[in-house]
């Protein structure tokens, strides 16, 4: 199937799967490649919001919703939401399709103080082959955000790398679940046979355990006030908090 201008497939896949195209309908959006290197600006954050540090009001607005006075913790979370967002998209392309969109950062704008599927508009949909996932994705998204990531919020890499494999477990279960319910066999094949090579890459290879599919770190939602374990979380009982 090629890829339509609207992405009109990945709507059946629920809301968290689906990219909205074209511009903005309520003015323009910073991009994700200018979410990912802008740094806090002081007075022009409380001017602009949003606009002026994407990444940073994220973390802001995920603090805030959880109750967390913990910058780590919001940053973790904010990390895995828009690492899950990305994963879904690009991985449900690829299984309904066979295709994927070029999701290149300077294509795909941002509104940090939304949710899925209204924060993420793909301004120019491009077809690329399926097999061109990780690339879209691990170089594309994973290496920038990661590093502004650790640079502002000191960030561990292997956290980091926990939550990309984690919501890429968490995307290919879904479509496996979707594919089941709609009986499309081949949606499954293709979302884990894709899957299976992003996993045997070294950036995700050790981010789950291969027996039970629990991820090797902790995203450290256990640390969210009244927060537990998640399903695939590496403890089996919350550490003590000092």
């Amino acid at each position: 199937m090629a890829l339509d201008t609207d992405l009109t497939a990945l709507r059946a896949l629920g809301g968290f799967f689906a990219l909205r195209t074209g511009e903005p309908p309520n003015g323009p959006l910073p991009t994700l490649a200018q979410a990912y290197t802008a740094r806090h600006t002081g007075g022009d954050e409380e001017r602009f919001g949003a606009r002026a540090d994407p990444v940073g009001f994220r973390v802001r607005k995920v603090a805030d919703s959880v109750r967390t006075p913990e910058t780590r913790v919001a940053a973790s979370l904010a990390h895995q939401g828009l690492v899950a967002r990305l994963w879904a998209v690009a991985l449900g392309s690829a299984a309904l399709y066979d295709h994927v969109p070029d999701l290149d950062p300077a294509l795909l704008r941002w509104d940090p103080d939304g949710a899925a599927p209204d924060e993420l508009w793909l301004t120019e949909v491009r077809a690329l082959p399926a097999d061109a996932i990780g690339e879209v994705v691990r170089e594309g998204h994973l290496a920038p955000l990661s590093a502004a990531l650790r640079e502002r919020f000191g960030m561990s890499e292997r956290l980091l790398r926990g939550n990309a494999g984690s919501a890429l477990m968490g995307a290919l279960r879904q479509l496996e679940r979707w594919s089941a319910a709609g009986g499309r066999p081949d949606v499954r094949d293709r979302a884990r046979g894709l899957a299976a090579d992003l996993f045997a890459h070294p950036g995700l290879s050790d981010t789950l355990d291969p027996a039970t599919l629990r991820r090797r770190s902790c995203c450290l939602y256990y640390r969210v006030p009244g927060g537990g374990l998640c399903g695939d979380c590496c403890f089996d009982r919350p550490p003590s908090r000092r």
